[in-house]
């Protein structure tokens, strides 16, 4: 436990008992109890915190281990064409369109909407009303037998 031996804590609980009573001894353990909960409560959120610290301190040493490592590669294998930077703007905004210019345009067969349709407010569709269950989906009965005393009435 607390590097007590038993012969030990017999010793503590006997003076623990002559000294506070038999009486408020429950109490007393009980405090001692609360008391030990909280500071280890404590104990743990300081060691979770500096858990947390250490990890930020490994994870920035490996950000810029990685940093240096992607600089290295860069350097040894050069990218062979370079994107000007307007290209990736622009297909970044057009990123919903197909990128082959032919595939952007109508097929010929579409018809244009008429002007009247433009100006008309959205069709919405009603919504279905709701299954009625009125009754129980259809199901066969069983012949209900006469009671025995039905018999003699």
């Amino acid at each position: 436990m607390f590097g007590i031996d038993s012969s030990e804590f017999l010793v503590i609980v006997i003076i623990a008992v002559i000294v506070i009573g038999p009486k408020d001894l429950p109490r007393a353990l009980y405090k001692v109890g609360q008391i030990v909960g909280k500071a280890q409560g404590m104990a743990r959120h300081f060691r979770t915190g500096i858990d947390a610290m250490v990890r930020e301190v490994e994870l920035e040493e490996l950000e810029k281990k990685w940093a240096e490592q992607n600089k290295r590669i860069m350097a040894e294998h050069p990218p062979e064409t370079q994107v000007p930077e307007t290209q990736v703007i622009e297909h970044a905004s057009a990123s919903d369109a197909p990128s082959d210019p032919v595939q952007n345009e109508k097929p010929p067969y579409v018809a244009e909407a008429p002007a009247a349709a433009v100006d008309a407010p959205p069709y919405v569709a009603e919504a279905a009303p709701p299954p009625v269950a009125d009754k129980p989906p259809y199901v066969a009965e069983e012949p209900v037998a006469p009671k025995q005393g039905d018999a003699a009435a």
